[in-house]
């Protein structure tokens, strides 16, 4: 799947107070590896990712060859959408 890395890091942004370690806790990863996956470089302290950046507009395009991070985050963003409007 291809996504703009600028779109990567606003899926990131819009994720609930302890979303990463959550994701990293149920897929049993490093929290580092998470952040890893929606853009940071700090590998000493978490794994690969399995992406490539190509260079472009919006920051670049992201290849990702698994989506389960993705999926998981934007499935977190849209339940606590839900939570919200339910608490509201």
């Amino acid at each position: 799947m291809n996504i703009t890395f600028r779109e990567l890091r606003h899926i990131k942004h819009l994720l609930p107070t302890g979303s990463i370690n959550k994701i990293a806790e149920e897929l049993q990863i490093e929290p580092q590896t998470v952040r890893n996956y929606f853009g940071a470089s700090k590998y000493q302290n978490g794994g690969l990712t399995g992406k490539h950046v190509q260079p472009g507009p919006e920051g670049g395009i992201v290849s990702l060859k698994d989506t389960t991070i993705l999926d998981m985050a934007r499935r977190m963003i849209e339940d606590s959408k839900i939570t919200s409007s339910a608490n509201a």
